[in-house]
């Protein structure tokens, strides 16, 4: 399959780079990579159409200021590419999470094979990375635990290494829900129940711990239902925003008895846990 890359300049704000990478994925851009002072952002070349770049005024900008670059990839072996540009990741010192072709660390109280294709969730993004060195923490022996925003399951998976009691792992994402099914499966990992959808899908099933590693946009505005189906006592991981939008989430959190404990930062993303009371 061919590809369009598009390049641009990134917004000044972390919020504003947020909602731009939100605006791409909701016309079709399935993947990106965020370098220093640029986007990447890639779509297939047959959902690719002009009209996605004059409707969103920061591209008709950037284009207009020719800071703007669409180009078409030929194909490729995209899963080449992947593996050789893969790296395992350790978070601290006790968790590794590599590919298949990665050899194992005997040295690592975890060791977790991820199948990652397009899924968030390999551990190199900061947000993911800070959840697991959390949840590396966390005492999830026997808990219910709700990994929201699944990606490739990373979390649902070292939770039920951990000991949980069972894990529901909810991603809207079509790929993302199939990669998360074949890495529980390759983990050799029990009582994990994966969905496709979103907030809409949970119902009557409450949790002791929930995982929550999505965006600001979706955390604010699901986090009612998170907390609903939140045990009294239980605790919540929220990731997937910068420093700047933390006191915003601690205020919509305290809407719903949500009352934060801790937070730790990894350049400038946040994971913060909150409890119910």
């Amino acid at each position: 399959m061919k590809y369009i890359e598009l390049t641009c300049e990134k917004p000044v704000s972390g919020e504003q780079l947020e909602i731009l990478i939100a605006d791409l994925a909701e016309v079709g851009f399935e993947s990106f990579t965020e370098e220093s002072s640029h986007l990447l952002a890639y779509i297939p070349e047959n959902d690719y159409s002009e009209s996605m770049i004059s409707a969103n005024t920061y591209l008709s900008e950037q284009e207009a200021a020719g800071k703007l670059t669409i180009k078409l990839i030929k194909e490729q072996n995209w899963n080449a590419v992947w593996e050789s540009n893969y790296d395992p990741v350790v978070i601290d010192g006790k968790c590794q999470v590599r590919a298949p072709f990665h050899p194992a660390d005997n040295s690592m109280q975890f060791d977790i094979l991820i199948h990652p294709k397009m899924s968030f969730g390999t551990a190199h993004h900061e947000t993911t990375s800070q959840i697991i060195g959390m949840l590396l923490e966390e005492k999830v022996g026997g808990l219910k635990v709700l990994d929201m925003g699944c990606g490739t399951g990373v979390l649902a998976i070292l939770a039920m290494l951990k000991g949980a009691k069972s894990a529901l792992a909810i991603d809207f994402d079509e790929w993302a829900y199939n990669n998360c099914i074949e890495n529980v499966a390759l983990n050799n990992v029990k009582n994990i129940e994966v969905k496709q959808g979103d907030a809409s899908s949970l119902g009557g099933e409450t949790f002791d711990l929930i995982l929550a590693n999505i965006n600001k946009n979706v955390l604010l505005a699901d986090m009612h239902v998170y907390a609903k189906v939140l045990e009294k006592g239980g605790r919540i991981i929220f990731s997937g925003f910068y420093h700047s939008d933390l006191d915003e989430i601690k205020a919509e959190a305290k809407k719903s008895n949500l009352f934060y404990c801790s937070h730790n930062e990894k350049n400038d993303w946040v994971a913060a846990l909150f409890i119910k009371e």
